[in-house]
């Protein structure tokens, strides 16, 4: 069984994720707009006809914004929390709206996707992994610090979407007022390059493929120097880094022959940079 993956925008200008089957896919939030997102997948050879729901991570406008009409326009389900619709303030009135719960897998066509929570300053903010049979594929973005939930998730994936927004250096160095930086780095905020490349190095399955790369801020971070980081430690996987401005190419994600640990929920892994959410 293969996934298909891609990002059609990572930034705080919009995000957008593609995951499918040859079947049907899901959109993992859409913050690009309806005729950006048509241009992308075109460009890339999907059909929007294969898309079948969009799963909401967060209420923030960079994740949310196509929602409305891309949805309506192709009468699509979406998946959305209560709180994450509250606090959205979009008007989804015509749209049909289906909440979800955490490690409750919806399942849409041959494909499973399951969300669990995860740090952020949201409402109610969730991570997704979405698995066909035992191809699994994780979209970690938005994250202030790879806590329990993240880290088992991602040791289970054969393809990553991964937040790295910033170079710490650059943060501290740069323009930002104070409290803007604090909120960055805090651990409701989001992943630093090393933060990221520590769950990488230190988490990653000897089976994982493809690491796409996401969400790098455009002030505080170098594709070039993220590229460079994570390569210099791919191993055997594939290090993409996904653009603000453009799509990515679609990437075929198979089961090499390992097959992922069950989560654990009563056990998570113990890392001295963790909270708990619960």
């Amino acid at each position: 069984m293969e996934l298909y993956i891609t990002s059609l925008n990572s930034g705080s200008n919009g995000n957008c994720y593609y995951v499918g089957n040859a079947q049907e896919a899901v959109l993992v939030d859409a913050g690009i707009s309806c005729r950006e997102t048509e241009r992308r997948m075109a460009r890339l050879g999907l059909s929007m006809s294969k898309v079948k729901a969009i799963f909401v991570s967060h209420e923030h406008s960079d994740h949310i914004k196509g929602i409305a009409v891309l949805a309506k326009k192709y009468k699509l389900p979406v998946y959305i929390t209560p709180d994450t619709e509250r606090y959205s303030r979009c008007d989804y009135s015509g749209l049909q709206l289906f909440s979800f719960n955490a490690y409750e897998p919806v399942q849409i066509g041959e494909l499973s996707i399951t969300a669990f929570p995860k740090f952020h300053d949201a409402a109610d903010p969730h991570s997704f992994i979405v698995a066909c049979h035992d191809v699994k594929v994780g979209v970690f973005t938005d994250i202030g610090t790879p806590c329990d939930h993240v880290i088992s998730h991602f040791q289970q994936c054969h393809a990553a979407i991964l937040e790295s927004n910033y170079c710490e250096t650059m943060l501290q160095n740069g323009h930002y007022p104070y409290h803007l930086k604090r909120r960055i780095s805090g651990n409701r905020g989001h992943l630093s390059n090393k933060q990221a490349l520590t769950l990488f190095t230190g988490y990653k399955p000897p089976f994982m493929s493809h690491l796409l790369l996401g969400h790098l801020s455009k002030e505080n971070n170098c594709p070039k120097l993220v590229a460079e980081l994570f390569t210099a430690h791919a191993g055997g996987t594939e290090v993409v880094v996904a653009s603000r401005y453009e799509e990515t190419p679609v990437y075929t994600i198979t089961n090499s022959g390992n097959f992922a640990a069950p989560v654990s929920h009563a056990a998570p892994v113990a890392v001295s940079l963790q909270l708990s959410l619960f």
